[in-house]
């Protein structure tokens, strides 16, 4: 007979203490253990609470539950940035009241937006006698739904011009594109075509598959520069003379938008093959997150359109609000100023030297992350930005396919002498080592990473490689040296203890499910609040 058992923690807790055993206080604060007085208050958690705390309790009690999180510089599985200057960080708490929005009242804030529109449009080279126009939103997902938008409004106009009908449009991404691609066509009703990947395309959108798939109602083409998976850079410019080819052929004109989500601040200052930006004339509108690559803390994405022309009247809105009038074309409307006065303190501060040195150095560190796991023979990189410029792996050997050892030392920090890709490391084991140790689950490694306190995922490729399995992790400006040769060997020693663990000791190593959240709505319910699932989305009802 088994011993165990499930056990609700908040029930035990709530049965083992005593009814009545707080008294209610009519004084303004209650105190609790923030303030030195008593640990003993319950921290109210899914009502608000009848009486207020001292502040310094409140912080002390949310800190304190902040400490279950992961630290945000072995976040290695994130995108987006965790470092500034002390000196932007005051900056911001200046400025933190500050809405977007305001314009009337903030026209310095908003000189400051400006001008990083201009920079900005000026790095991702617009030609000259054009008006490039764009806005701040608050990331990536924003700016992406705003030049899919813009697609849409400019081929129903179009259309309608040419007394055509404007139903059943369509636009075209590879499935490897990040939720947000695929939320632009659910929620403005546009019909994703989505491109499987392979390994031939590196796991990115497969230019020979677009011709087939393009017709009269396909508004444009999302081209990812930095795929989340494996950090390649899906050809910007092979994508472009293939729509050239179509319009020579049909007369029908596709843009293209460039998801530069992080690729767009790396890019620019390392270089890439092939071209990518608004020198193609098919390029529309490039978006970013000032809040990744850009260097800035998150809450910040940029969208910038080659001309006015290609931001359609209808999407833009005059607003007289609060004494003023200004243009507003964002999905939002009050936004934090903050961010953009960090984003230009970045330009102004590193200037392109500094994002330059920046992006060569997290480039290297991954470059010798992925020689590093290559040359211990048991994994192979997915990702290809260690490999010289044209050579590709083949996604299973690791150091075969490299010929020999020697190939593996780095005798070149010169990015442009490598493939083109963002500093991420796409990693399995290699088939060699699958065989030898079958019993041995690739997640085993994340779990036991996740105790040294990194946070390195161990997730699928896209739907049509999903038996694909990889461990990524993201090499940020702040993965210095000495981390970086911790985290190498961490991941080594870890693997080294799977090898050598027993059968019952690898299945104990399943990866736990998280239930803290779930638990927490589910405890909502016992207060009076019912959960329910839809679409695989927790809500509750009120």
């Amino acid at each position: 007979m088994s011993l165990s058992k499930h056990v609700d923690p908040d029930e035990l807790i709530a049965s083992l203490r005593e009814r009545g055993r707080h008294n209610h206080r009519s004084a303004t604060h209650h105190y609790v253990y923030g303030s030195r007085y008593s640990a003993g208050t319950e921290v109210p958690k899914f009502k608000i609470p009848k009486l207020g705390a001292d502040p310094q309790a409140v912080h002390q009690i949310i800190k304190d539950e902040l400490d279950l999180d992961g630290r945000p510089n072995l976040n290695l599985a994130s995108f987006v940035n965790t470092f500034m200057e002390p000196e932007c960080d005051k900056l911001i708490l200046e400025n933190i009241g500050k809405n977007l929005a305001d314009a009337d009242e903030y026209p310095a804030l908003m000189a400051i937006h400006a001008r990083c529109i201009s920079m900005i449009s000026n790095l991702w080279g617009v030609p000259k006698g054009e008006t490039a126009i764009g806005t701040a939103t608050t990331g990536s997902s924003e700016a992406i739904h705003l030049g899919g938008l813009a697609m849409k409004r400019r081929w129903q106009e179009k259309r309608r011009s040419e007394g055509k009908s404007t139903e059943h449009p369509n636009i075209l991404m590879g499935a490897n594109a990040q939720v947000a691609l695929e939320k632009f066509s659910r929620y403005f009703e546009v019909e994703p075509r989505i491109l499987p990947v392979s390994e031939g395309s590196h796991w990115c959108l497969d230019p020979k598959l677009i011709r087939e798939n393009i017709d009269e109602n396909t508004i444009g083409v999302f081209v990812i520069l930095g795929s989340t998976y494996t950090g390649h850079y899906e050809p910007v410019e092979e994508v472009s003379k293939i729509l050239d080819d179509y319009e020579k052929e049909t007369g029908i004109s596709i843009p293209i938008h460039v998801d530069g989500a992080s690729g767009a601040m790396v890019a620019p200052f390392v270089g890439a093959q092939g071209k990518w930006d608004f020198k193609l004339h098919r390029v529309h509108s490039i978006n970013t997150s000032g809040h990744k690559f850009g260097l800035v803390y998150p809450g910040l994405g940029w969208i910038v359109w080659r001309s006015e022309e290609y931001l359609p009247k209808d999407l833009i809105f005059e607003l007289h609000y609060l004494g003023g009038t200004e243009q507003s074309y964002t999905l939002n409307f009050s936004r934090p100023g903050a961010q953009v006065l960090a984003q230009y303190f970045n330009f102004i501060h590193l200037g392109r030297e500094g994002y330059q040195s920046i992006m060569r150095n997290a480039l290297q560190n991954a470059r010798i992350l992925s020689k590093a796991l290559e040359a211990s023979g048991w994994y192979v990189c997915l990702s290809d930005i260690h490999r010289k410029r044209g050579t590709w792996g083949d996604g299973h050997t690791g150091i075969n396919v490299m010929g020999n050892v020697k190939s593996l030392v780095l005798n070149d920090d010169d990015p442009i002498a490598y493939n083109s890709g963002l500093p991420v490391v796409a990693f399995r084991f290699n088939d060699e080592f699958r065989k030898s140790f079958p019993k041995i689950k690739q997640a085993s490694v994340s779990t036991l990473l996740r105790v040294k306190g990194y946070i390195i995922p161990n997730y699928n490729l896209p739907p049509n490689a999903a038996d694909v399995e990889i461990l990524r992790v993201v090499v940020r400006e702040s993965m210095s040296v000495d981390l970086l040769d911790t985290l190498i060997g961490d991941i080594l020693e870890t693997t080294e203890t799977l090898m050598k663990c027993d059968a019952v000791d690898l299945e104990s190593l399943a990866a736990p499910r998280n239930n803290r959240i779930e638990k927490d709505v589910q405890s909502m319910g016992k207060h009076g609040k019912q959960p329910h699932k839809k679409g695989g989305i927790l809500k509750t009802t009120c």
